[in-house]
């Protein structure tokens, strides 16, 4: 304990290199069907928890890294199950010494993984069911489980849907680049004005909205996950 905070410490391997990327925005439903169910996003209930720092007592990760520290807020509240898998991992020292294994997008970077290529060594921690959460988007500094598989049955194959799973590999979101033409975009699609406004304020990737369970938030150390796309640019 420290400061009255659960505290969740992992090392890892840590090569970033971040850039800029295209991506479609895909914000403009009230209902999505990306798990085996329908999550309805109300923007008159919706709130943007993500904007807000850590309060005293949330659970939060340190992460050490080849770079430096970064530290994120994690959220049980909304996605109880891969929370506690990512946690559990963790209090394990199952991330000591992992990999950075995917950032040539440049707008995020995949982490978490044993093997230098991504793989895991036991897949027994990585069949959690995505949780989606109207509070929780793909900001910049966002933690998300990454997908891992998808179960499908004839009639998700001929209409759509499935369950999907993720497990202990993680995606840090960074951003992708928020030009006049995205910004009047994302304006005009969005349903929700302090969706958008928060979007483009903020950062982030918003046609990974309600793809990926997002476990936690990043606010402090954003510089290092920055940094090799800082060098990047030199």
């Amino acid at each position: 304990m420290k400061g009255n905070k659960t505290i969740v410490r992992s090392v890892l391997i840590f090569t970033l290199i971040m850039g800029a990327m295209s991506l479609l925005v895909m914000l403009n439903s009230n209902i999505r069907q990306n798990n085996n169910n329908y999550i309805t996003v109300d923007p008159e209930t919706m709130e943007l928890v993500q904007l807000n720092g850590p309060k005293e007592g949330d659970p939060i990760a340190i992460v050490d890294t080849t770079l430096g520290e970064f530290r994120f807020v994690l959220y049980p509240q909304y996605c109880p199950n891969a929370v506690k898998n990512f946690t559990d991992l963790a209090n394990q020292g199952y991330y000591n010494g992992t990999y950075v294994f995917n950032s040539d997008s440049g707008a995020y970077s995949a982490a978490g993984a044993p093997n230098k290529d991504g793989t895991v060594n036991d897949s027994s921690h990585e069949v959690v069911e995505r949780e989606l959460h109207e509070n929780l988007w793909p900001f910049k500094g966002a933690v998300c489980a990454m997908t891992t598989t998808v179960d499908k049955g004839v009639k998700e194959f001929l209409f759509g849907g499935g369950t999907y799973y993720n497990g202990s590999r993680f995606a840090l979101i960074n951003t992708i680049e928020f030009d006049d033409q995205m910004k009047a975009d994302i304006r005009e699609v969005s349903e929700s004005k302090e969706l958008a406004e928060a979007f483009i304020k903020n950062g982030g990737i918003p046609n990974f909205s309600q793809q990926m369970t997002v476990i936690g938030q990043t606010y402090q150390g954003m510089d290092v996950i920055e940094k090799r796309r800082k060098r990047r640019h030199q």
